[in-house]
């Protein structure tokens, strides 16, 4: 047996519970992976509510993307060696002692990555990475905006962007405003306030090639706008809460693009499950991170860390937004 969060309805986040459970059985391709750290996601409050854009079968375990270190594999599975550790993309299963992951999924970490950093480079790293190279096409020099530039994405994207060579304006509350200027972001701005002007006047009225969004909501709408000649929007996520919508007439009058980046698509989540077609341009996506990470260009950045049965704890840091980087589980 061992100790999981299990979800057996749909139901609130902080409703879920703590059992013991038999491991989850061995399939194709997999490996077993001895969880060390999980992280906690603002997603995974939607998908045990059945809220997400896909239902895991009832029941599960919740959890997407764990650090720790392989037990065992299958006979088929391309797979580390028992004992090495590793971060992985599971579908479900990470708030749990022991996962089981596809083999494509499982990277093996350099020495020197401690676990609980490591769980930035399942999804926020590579959300982000997808984001700016695949479909901003960022290059050295270019102006990029960041909204949300404390979140697990946002602040993989500010790294990425300078990583890159590109000119970073990061936005975020002004508490968190150090740490976005330690990670090397050329302009801070405070997003409580309208950002227009100041990113017309960062960039000598030139725009941003591209502007990640994390939020959605109102921001969007300005973004446009602050895009030059051949910009990219680049859409994450909503944190926001809002869903907008954008007259194609200012993308055509202003030669901008709007693009959106489901990180998902490449891992098997979405309808079709091209997980295996996906591999190689992911996998290749995480190699080049490891690389930056090797040259200290990365720095993920861990808000906290809780024990499993302090999940409602854990999720409370993400759902207030007072976390700066990523939210962790211990199981």
């Amino acid at each position: 047996m061992m100790r999981a969060i299990l979800c057996e309805s749909w139901r609130d986040f902080d409703d879920l519970e703590v059992k013991d459970i038999p491991p989850p059985p061995m399939r194709p391709h997999g490996v077993r992976i001895r969880v060390e750290a999980v992280g906690v996601s603002f997603a995974t409050q939607l998908v045990v509510a059945g809220k997400y854009q896909r239902r895991p079968p009832l029941p599960f375990v919740p959890g997407t993307e764990v650090v720790g270190t392989v037990i065992e594999a299958a006979l088929d599975a391309d797979a580390p060696s028992p004992g090495t550790r590793v971060f992985a993309v599971l579908d479900w299963g990470g708030y749990a002692e022991e996962a089981v992951a596809d083999d494509i999924h499982v990277v093996p970490i350099p020495d020197g990555l401690p676990a609980e950093p490591a769980v930035a480079f399942p999804i926020s790293y590579p959300t982000a990475g997808a984001g700016l190279l695949w479909r901003g096409r960022i290059a050295a020099g270019d102006w990029v905006l960041v909204h949300g530039a404390t979140g697990g994405v946002g602040l993989a994207g500010v790294e990425i962007a300078k990583a890159v060579g590109a000119r970073v304006i990061a936005r975020a509350g002004a508490a968190k405003h150090a740490l976005l200027r330690a990670r090397g972001a050329d302009v801070v701005l405070d997003s409580a306030a309208p950002f227009r002007d100041a990113v017309r006047e960062a960039t000598g009225g030139q725009g941003v090639a591209c502007v990640l969004d994390t939020i959605g909501g109102d921001a969007f709408d300005e973004s446009l706008r602050c895009l030059g000649d051949g910009g990219t929007l680049v859409v994450v996520g909503f944190a926001g809460g809002g869903i907008p919508t954008v007259a194609a007439n200012i993308l055509l009058l202003k030669n901008i693009a709007v693009a959106g980046v489901n990180w998902g698509t490449y891992v098997g989540w979405s309808p079709g499950d091209n997980r295996r077609l996906y591999a190689p341009r992911a996998r290749a996506l995480w190699a080049q991170l490891m690389g930056w990470w090797r040259d200290g260009a990365l720095k993920p950045e861990v808000h906290a860390a809780f024990p499993l049965d302090r999940f409602r704890e854990a999720m409370a840091e993400v759902r207030a937004r007072r976390s700066a980087g990523r939210v962790v589980l211990r199981p």
